[in-house]
């Protein structure tokens, strides 16, 4: 029965996941024309709201329909299993439901990626530096290929990552709370059934607060002018965050006991609600703290700090400009030593959460941090989706020849979305950390391991250096994919670009009669992102199951220790460097230097302009080049990477019954080995 359940839930989680994914890109899809639309007829106001509201559906879908299908999941299964002492397989069971999720996350986010930067390369490969053409020129096959892998990479994989990341940490708290033990105070057992559903209550009041504050943003204090844009989405990720700190308070003081037990790596612990509201609260303090930059005020220290690294507004990302009049090599160079300096306080601030959480509360503590950064996802989501619902406005008022202030309003959204996506992407990969961890945890308590991890066990080291390869191996599997795919787009791009219509003129040149064909460059996306994910996805998936087959559990302690330590530094560092140089690409395009070599014009105008276009060209092209190399980094590797770290840990712990019985944990190659 066990057995059924499991794959019943593993089922339900794959489902809701497609599902939440289908719905985000069928309302984004008609959320871009409106946004188009409204920003031509109505102003910043409406064009705001329209990309939000847009967003808000993805948010609120994913995030309701997660918590409503794990509801009812739990509820039948208690049908099977009503009495407590077996609860603690129930939720054994719940666990399929993360999995599920999580799987689905990985070729969504995978094969989204791929499909998005192979059109999005070739498109500026071709389209930019060889041709000359503007973005979403409608003269390029590529271009809307791009703007679908928008809706594919950046709202479904998205989405994915994050309702794998929801699912997942809830599951893992409910297992950790399922070992609570008998002892001189309460447990979770004798508080009942709502003091275990304590984790799924956090997610449900952060929709109803996101709501809320969503209405605010909209109704209250609406975008006026320009520079309101960006205030106003990083209002609602404080509010939200806040405003969710005294509700969780009150919700344990409500559903959990004055005292309990839990079983956690070290001693059994004892939990009350004070430490567990301290726990999301002083990760939220840790992760999410409000800091001010200058005039402005807002985001969280991951997220910042990934701002002042990929922003244009900063030091680096011009320093990094600066390096494109130096050519396209010295531009990579100096990405790639920005991308790893970024990852020096991000680990700082994880490490610190980490450590707090666990001294409050153990692995229930972890779990629990997870949850609090993940509380407010609905929101995050919201703003997620905003970006690209904007930046395919602004393609579909390019290529509709809308009057050139549409455009203008349009990519002022789409900067404001770029700046707070590059916060949730700091938040994405900070909330991955703690899942992965939490999860692992739960694998630990799941084994009955009370002496915790030696990693000095020759085994555990071992596999720990494995672990810190899968995912460098990963990387290179998605790189390579993207690689490919983009050299197909490039040659089929090329070659519309070559052919002459029955008076000699090509595409560039403004024929009549020639089209661009872009179903065809749309099928070769399509069709390398269905072939090219299904590698990686099965070296994530397949290496904690043969760890723990062949060589049992010590291997997989070993394996998940490396791929989690390695996974942050990779993701970090691959995140901000793509976003840096594409930040760096917009920062000469746009003209923002004072540098004329570095302001790039199609028409200059004055004589100094004249003097330095040839020099401005060639930073343009370089910065150009940078991004191409950047798109695959922070767009597929890099995002995919959090989805490493949590589905080797969420299969670790489903299978964590299997494992220990082969062998007594020890594996097929155990009796070899020892």
């Amino acid at each position: 029965m066990q057995g059924y359940l499991t794959a019943g839930a593993f089922l339900t989680g794959a489902a809701t996941s497609m599902l939440c994914g289908f719905l985000g890109m069928m309302i984004a899809t008609y959320s871009n024309a409106r946004t188009t639309l409204a920003c031509a007829n109505h102003g910043y106001t409406l064009g705001f709201n329209t990309a939000f509201r847009g967003g808000s559906v993805m948010g609120y879908a994913l995030c309701s329909l997660g918590v409503l299908v794990l509801w009812a999941l739990l509820t039948v299964f208690r049908k099977v299993y009503p009495d407590p002492d077996d609860w603690e397989i129930l939720f054994d069971c719940a666990a399929g439901y993360g999995l599920g999720g999580s799987t689905v996350a990985m070729f969504g986010r995978v094969g989204g990626g791929i499909y998005t930067k192979a059109a999005d390369v070739g498109a500026d490969l071709v389209g930019k530096v060889v041709a000359g053409l503007d973005e979403d020129d409608p003269n390029n096959p590529a271009t809307i290929a791009d703007n679908v892998g928008d809706n594919v990479g950046d709202i479904a994989g998205m989405g994915a990552d994050l309702f794998g990341s929801f699912a997942e940490s809830t599951c893992a708290a409910l297992v950790i709370a399922a070992a609570a033990v008998e002892g001189s105070h309460s447990t979770l057992f004798e508080a009942g059934w709502n003091a275990m559903l304590f984790p799924v209550s956090i997610s449900a009041a952060g929709i109803v607060i996101c709501i809320l504050c969503g209405f605010y943003a909209t109704n209250i204090s609406p975008v006026r002018e320009e520079k309101d844009i960006e205030w106003v989405l990083k209002l609602q990720l404080v509010l939200t965050a806040f405003i969710m700190l005294p509700v969780i308070y009150l919700l344990a003081l409500h559903l959990l006991p004055s005292e309990f037990r839990l079983e956690g790596v070290r001693l059994d612990e004892d939990g009350t609600p004070a430490k567990i509201h301290g726990t999301p609260f002083k990760a939220w303090m840790v992760d999410e703290i409000v800091c001010e930059r200058e005039e402005e005020t807002g985001g969280m220290i991951i997220g910042l700090v990934t701002e002042y690294f990929t922003s244009h507004s900063f030091i680096p990302t011009r320093e990094l400009a600066s390096a494109c009049k130096f050519g396209t090599a010295v531009n990579i160079i100096q990405g790639l030593a920005l991308g790893y300096k970024s990852c020096i306080i991000p680990v700082f601030v994880l490490s610190s959460a980490i450590f707090v959480s666990f001294q409050l509360c153990d692995l229930y503590g972890i779990a629990l941090a997870a949850l609090g950064m993940l509380a407010t996802l609905a929101c995050g989501l919201t703003i997620d989706g905003f970006g690209p619902i904007s930046d395919n406005a602004g393609g579909i008022a390019e290529m509709a020849l809308f009057n050139p202030e549409v455009r203008r309003r349009t990519d002022a959204l789409d900067a404001a979305g770029n700046t707070t996506a590059a916060i949730g992407k700091g938040f994405a990969i900070g909330s991955a950390a703690l899942v992965s961890l939490a999860l692992y945890g739960a694998f630990v308590v799941r084994l009955r391991v009370k002496t915790g991890v030696n990693i000095l066990e020759p085994t555990t080291f071992a596999f720990l250096i494995i672990g810190c390869m899968i995912p460098y191996w990963f990387a290179a599997l998605t790189m390579k994919s993207v690689g490919k795919a983009a050299g197909e787009m490039v040659a089929e791009v090329k070659r519309q670009f070559s052919l002459k219509d029955s008076k000699g003129k090509t595409l560039l040149d403004g024929s009549t009669e020639l089209k661009p064909d872009s179903l065809t460059c749309i099928q070769i996306s399509t069709a390398a992102s269905l072939k090219e994910m299904v590698a990686p996805a099965c070296l994530v998936i397949l290496s904690p199951l043969l760890a723990g087959t062949f060589f049992g559990v010590q291997a997989v302690f070993g394996l998940l220790t490396g791929s989690l330590g390695s996974s942050v530094q990779l993701a970090i560092s691959m995140s901000n460097s793509g976003g840096a140089w594409d930040n760096c690409k917009k920062f000469i395009k746009n003209g923002f230097s004072d540098d004329p070599e570095l302001r790039y014009t199609k028409n200059p105008k004055t004589q100094e302009e004249k003097d330095a276009a040839p020099k401005a060209k060639e930073a343009h092209d370089a910065a150009v080049q940078g991004d191409t190399v950047g798109d695959p980094f922070k767009d597929t590797s890099g995002p995919a990477l959090n989805i490493v770290m949590k589905l080797q840990a969420i299969v670790s712990l489903v299978f964590a019954a299997y494992f220990a019985a082969i062998n007594h944990g020890h594996g097929f190659m155990g009796n070899i080995i020892l």
